[in-house]
């Protein structure tokens, strides 16, 4: 019997679409209430998953959708920093 390996998906906050957790960013508010992109997928706190394309960035951002998922406002250098590791 061929045993595949089970590929973790997860759900964008932004767009609702289904992805493959390793092609997206997960953004955490940390115990300390820090708001940072996890990009190990091991911080501890509460996280959030955003499909990584310009269209699920600039939706969550005009939309305050992480704000609202992570109880925690959301700075543009998050944004911003996400938009850099899109185009990487």
């Amino acid at each position: 019997m061929n045993k595949t390996k089970k590929i973790p998906l997860r759900k964008c906050v932004a767009t609702n679409n289904q992805f493959p957790k390793k092609e997206m960013f997960r953004i955490v508010r940390t115990p300390e209430g820090e708001i940072k992109i996890d990009l190990t997928g091991k911080l501890n706190g509460h996280g959030a998953y955003l499909s990584k394309s310009m269209e699920a960035i600039e939706l969550s951002r005009k939309k305050k959708i992480l704000d609202k998922y992570l109880e925690a406002s959301v700075s543009d250098e998050i944004y911003d920093e996400l938009i850099k590791m899109l185009g990487e």
